[in-house]
């Protein structure tokens, strides 16, 4: 199984410096909807097999504009789930970005690691990546039992990436869409990198595991699978980029 993740483009939150989370479900602005047309056309050729979307208005814009751009799965259904959503800022959110770096710091916090009052801690946030996971291989097993198959799959992730669309995706037949939101994708990366313990990718700064994923920026992981008694469950993680943008020209 591929997994490309996929954050939403820009918002004109995002270019005002406000924190949006949860409670304000901003549409794209015009430069998100470039954005999002761009990785559009730069995936045009690369085949998915299903899509997950946050259920919030700029990660469901971002997915259909990169449906509609593809030329072998623009039909494909976007499956909405609540639990892609934003990570929850609390009574910070509406705020500037600013400001919430402010009470970090007052709290002798790093950001990321900060919680404001009535948000969403980092356990809180893995808990429903881990709530997504499971529902997507249930629902990958349900749709592609024929493609589900044992055997190992060439290691691609031991030489560096080419820089191509494709990168990574050969002789895998299962490739899932997954558009999200920044703080959320930065979450799951600790989670990928720190809990499940998945490999850097060659070539890839320690130091960039972690930083905020940019505007319709994109990550692809290699899956593998295995059955128990509870269903499909992750049994190996490859990476084979993080937090991509050479869709954007300037």
């Amino acid at each position: 199984l591929l997994l490309f993740s996929f954050t939403s483009g820009e918002t004109q939150c995002n270019k005002d410096g406000l924190l949006q989370g949860q409670k304000i479900d901003s549409p794209l602005s015009e430069i998100g909807i470039r954005q999002s047309e761009a990785a559009g056309q730069y995936l045009r050729d690369v085949k998915f097999t299903n899509v997950f979307v946050s259920n919030m208005k700029r990660a469901k814009q971002t997915a259909e504009i990169i449906v509609r751009n593809n030329r072998t799965c623009h039909d494909i259904e976007l499956v909405a789930d609540p639990s892609l959503k934003e990570r929850s800022f609390g009574i910070a959110e509406g705020g500037r970005v600013i400001e919430m770096k402010n009470m970090a710091k007052a709290a002798g916090q790093p950001l990321p690691e900060f919680t404001p009052p009535e948000g969403e801690t980092m356990e809180q946030v893995k808990v429903r990546i881990k709530d997504f996971l499971k529902a997507m291989f249930q629902r990958i097993a349900n749709d592609h039992q024929d493609k589900i198959q044992d055997g190992e799959i060439p290691d691609e992730t031991d030489r560096a990436p080419a820089g191509l669309p494709d990168d990574g995706v050969l002789n895998v037949p299962v490739h899932a869409l997954v558009v999200g939101h920044g703080a959320y994708m930065s979450i799951a990366m600790r989670y990928f990198f720190e809990d499940v313990k998945c490999p850097m990718p060659r070539g890839l700064d320690a130091a960039q595991r972690y930083s905020i994923c940019p505007n319709t920026g994109m990550c692809r992981f290699i899956i593998t699978l295995k059955c128990s008694n509870a269903g499909l469950a992750l049994s190996d993680l490859k990476c084979v980029f993080i937090n991509r943008r050479d869709h954007i020209k300037s």
